[in-house]
This record gives structure tokens, C-alpha cells and sequence, in this order.
């Protein structure tokens, strides 16, 4: 099993990736590419005491910083870590690429570098949930398609169910529409379109529609939404969780769980290699713990489930 990091992804890196390395080898036995300039990652690893066969240094003389546009970007810094990553990652020398640097990048860099799994109209990106009963949840989409149709909230549908049920291990995953109220016929134009095609699909367990208070109560594993919505949704939480830390509420047992670090990094569902986003401001630990969601979902060969299951359409 072979990842790829961006090393130089991040407010903190490449310091925070490196100490992120050296976390995940002390559990795991698995190679490492780490992407980024040779020289500082050298010196960085030789201060943290890091001295693996498992780990190889991948040169890129370049990065792509977070306000550049990202598809300019890509095409004149092909020695950037971001392009460096998605070229091995299409030539088959590494099995997951992970980076914490610019999301628009690394968006348009799977988009275009590699296929999206036959079947599939359009990936898209998810968050997870954490509930008040203490398990998790997961919201899709939560930014990548802001406009949408009914038959992508479909197939949303079918791609979180899937990732609920092989990587959340939730049995039989709950699947709800997010609406203004609960009754069918209810919402805009979309919602009241794409609820009878999750009502009349067969591959997922749907409940009808749900409302936004029922986000972080145990009614729905799934939430599935376009990308507008989800996002204004996610970065309310994330506010939520800002307020609870200017309250001292941080140690909370439900405010805790909202630390990104503990979940690492949200994959784009619906490409055939797994592709990892970390948040900009990523530490030790969710590097860490961004490696391995990504071996985990090698590990259960997460792509191919997905590629099984729409291979039908």
C-alpha cells in the first residue's frame, strides 16, 4: 500500500505533516511518498528523528498557494506537490493522494487528472456529522456541485450510503432528504423532484424527507443536499463549534467531536482513486488521522465497491 502526503499543504506545514508522519508510523506499516522540498523535509525529519525504509522523499520545487486560481495553477506549476501528487497517483506509484493545501486544486486536479468511476454524473464531497447520541453521521454534498439536478442528489444518495455503510460501518444506513418540512411535495423545485427517485431507489433505505433541526439527532444517517446548502450548513456547525470554544465549552463530549483533527480530511466520492481534502489549518493529528481514513479506504478497496454498484447505469 503506497500514499502520497502534500507535504507543503497547509497552514503549518510542512512541519505539521512531518510530525503527522511520524504519528501514523508508530501504528502502521504502510509506504509513504511525502511530496514537498527535498531539503526542508530532509532537515525536518532528521530533527523528529525520522528514519524509515517506509518513507520517500518526492521533490516539487513548487507549491500552489491558496489563493491562486486553481486551474491556471495546475497547468503552470506542474512541479507544484499538488501536481506532482496527482501525476504519480494516475500513474499507478501510489494508491491515495492526501493534501491539506489549495481545495480548488485538488478538486480540479481529480476532476481532470483522474476518471470518474463509470456511472457516476458527478462526484461530489461529504462531511461527517457528529450526532448528539454519540455516533456519526454524514452530510453530502457540502460544496463541490452547488447547483445540482435531481438525478446527482440520486446518485449523492447511493455514494454516502455506500460510504456510511463500508467506511462508518453503519449496517443499514438511514438515507434523508434535507427539506423545509417533512411531507412529501414539500420544498423547491429540486427537492420535490429528487424525492421520488430516492423514494423508488432500491439500493439505499430512504426515509422521506428531513429539516435541519434533525442534522445532529440520530433520524437519518445520510443527509443529502446540493452543495449550497450543505456547505452554508457545514460552515455553520463550524461556527458552532467557534461559539462553543469562546464559551470554554471545547472538553465538551459532543462540542469535542467537532475538532476537525479527529476525522483528518473528507474524500471525493466518485473517482477512481482515493483522493483526500485536509483542512487548511491541519495539525499532527489530522494528518495523521488523514492517513488512515486513506488506508482504510485502499484497505477495503472503497473505489471498486463504488464501481460495483454503478456499474449498471
Amino acid at each position: 500500500m503506497n500514499i502520497g502526503l502534500d507535504m507543503m499543504g497547509g497552514d503549518f506545514a510542512p512541519l505539521e505533516a512531518v510530525k503527522g508522519v511520524k504519528q501514523y508510523l508508530t501504528q502502521s506499516d504502510h509506504t509513504l511518498f511525502c511530496i514537498g522540498e527535498e531539503n526542508q523535509l530532509n532537515d525536518l525529519f532528521q530533527q523528529h528523528g525520522i528514519s524509515s525504509p517506509l518513507v520517500h522523499i518526492v521533490h516539487a520545487s513548487e507549491v500552489i498557494g491558496y489563493h491562486e486560481p486553481p486551474t491556471k495553477a495546475l497547468k503552470e506549476k506542474p512541479n507544484a506537490s499538488i501536481s506532482i501528487g496527482f501525476k504519480l497517483l494516475s500513474t499507478g506509484k501510489i494508491d491515495a493522494f492526501l493534501s491539506a493545501g489549495n481545495t480548488g486544486a485538488m478538486l480540479i486536479g481529480a476532476m481532470f487528472t483522474l476518471k470518474p468511476i463509470k456511472g457516476v454524473l458527478r462526484p461530489t464531497i461529504a462531511t461527517l456529522l457528529p450526532k448528539l447520541s454519540g455516533k456519526t453521521g454524514l452530510l453530502v454534498d457540502v460544496g463541490l456541485n452547488t447547483d445540482c439536478k435531481p438525478e446527482q442528489l440520486n446518485q449523492f444518495a447511493q455514494l454516502g450510503n455506500l460510504y456510511a455503510k463500508y467506511i462508518l460501518n453503519i449496517e443499514r444506513p438511514q438515507v434523508g432528504l434535507l427539506n423545509v418540512g417533512e411531507e412529501e411535495g414539500k420544498g423547491n423545485l429540486l427537492a420535490q423532484s429528487t424525492y421520488p427517485l430516492l423514494k423508488e431507489n432500491k439500493a439505499i433505505e430512504f426515509i422521506g424527507n428531513v429539516e435541519g433541526r434533525d442534522v445532529f439527532n440520530d433520524k437519518a444517517d445520510v443527509i443529502v443536499c446540493d452543495g449550497f446548502t450543505g456547505n452554508i450548513i457545514l460552515k455553520a456547525a463550524e461556527a458552532m463549534y467557534e461559539a462553543a470554544v469562546h464559551q470554554g465549552l471545547e472538553k465538551d463530549p459532543f462540542f469535542n467531536r467537532y475538532h476537525f483533527e479527529h476525522y483528518g480530511g473528507t474524500p471525493i466520492l466518485g473517482i477512481m482513486s482515493p483522493v483526500l481534502i485536509g483542512h487548511g489549518i491541519s495539525n499532527a493529528k489530522a494528518f495523521c488521522n488523514m492517513l488512515s481514513l486513506a488506508e482504510k479506504m485502499i484497505a477495503s478497496n472503497f473505489c471498486q465497491i463504488i464501481a460495483n454498484n454503478f456499474e449498471h447505469l
